[in-house]
């Protein structure tokens, strides 16, 4: 519904990233509305995965992953609402990092579910995403780090690590209601006046938003709550949370989404619930996926992506 659209001005993210130098090489297919983590588009064609023939690329951000991977550029900018920048990145083994809710201006974005959302670098090494993100917010002091002796750090999500003490994820049941009353508010009244015009797959979740009632909202709010007191409490005890990203290798290019999304964001839509940062870095001692996941408390950025460079070193 969009094809003939042209944005009367840019968005805050890119002419950041314009002002500091950076140059936009092109545009990049993604799943539609962002709301989805197979980058299957069913107007543009699914995004290919460079590194694994016959896969998807994962989403919502699996065109700028792709083409990362495929040299294409340096950097790129994704959103991501629940996992969208660091699962295509796991599946496309490139670096995705998923900010402090709110570091990074999503203005001039379309959004998905706004508390939720969030926009930030995608880059094939961790160096590049801290480049990006001193131009993204302004003042961004980066840490160092000599080694993740000088942490403390636990691991979840059966990663295998025995150096780090394990933790039991906390249960993000019913928050997932919270993030679908908000996509309901984003898409009511363009899926009432072009629903026709949405692809089967997202057309299909956003029906089943549009169905949570008010009473189902306060409980998902009530339950996103409970989870930031779980998070709250694992980070009072821990700098670093490591997981894998995705604890699935990337699905066939012809997959239902719908049969591995919540498998696939398993272990990143926490961190958008409770607006922790987080970032994807190949690690093929990971998991199936490839990826581990560094995760901290809200504000602690630059922690994350000091651990994360000291890893990739």
């Amino acid at each position: 519904m969009f094809r003939d659209n042209v944005p009367t001005r840019t968005a805050a993210a890119v002419a950041r990233l314009e002002a500091a130098g950076w140059a936009n090489v092109g545009k990049t297919n993604l799943h539609e509305f962002a709301y989805g983590i197979t980058s299957q588009n069913p107007h543009y064609g699914t995004v290919p995965n460079p590194t694994a023939p016959g896969r998807v690329a994962g989403g919502s951000s699996g065109g700028t992953a792709a083409a990362l991977a495929a040299g294409h550029a340096d950097s790129g900018l994704g959103t991501d609402s629940g996992g969208s920048i660091r699962i295509p990145a796991a599946w496309c083994g490139v670096v995705g990092f998923k900010p402090t809710h709110g570091l990074v201006p999503i203005e001039g974005c379309f959004p998905l579910a706004p508390s939720f959302d969030t926009a930030a670098p995608m880059a094939r090494d961790v160096r590049t995403c801290v480049e990006l993100m001193g131009a993204l917010v302004p003042g961004f002091e980066r840490t160092r780090l000599d080694s993740l002796a000088e942490l403390r750090v636990a691991v979840g999500g059966g990663l295998e690590l025995d150096r780090f003490e394990r933790v039991e994820l906390p249960s993000t049941d019913g928050v997932s209601l919270a993030f679908m009353r908000e996509v309901a508010e984003t898409h009511a009244q363009i899926f009432a006046e072009h629903g026709e015009l949405y692809g089967d797959n997202v057309a299909g979740k956003v029906e089943r938003c549009l169905t949570v009632s008010d009473a189902d909202y306060r409980r998902g709010c009530r339950r996103r709550d409970e989870l930031r007191e779980r998070f709250e409490e694992l980070f009072e005890h821990f700098d670093l949370l490591l997981t894998p990203t995705v604890p699935i290798a990337p699905p066939a290019a012809d997959v239902d989404e719908l049969e591995v999304r919540e498998a696939a964001i398993s272990h990143t839509f926490p961190c958008n619930a409770v607006g922790a940062p987080a970032l994807a870095l190949p690690a093929a001692d990971a998991g199936p996926g490839g990826s581990l996941q560094l995760v901290a408390a809200p504000g602690r950025d630059a922690l994350v992506l000091a651990a994360a460079e000291q890893l990739e070193r």
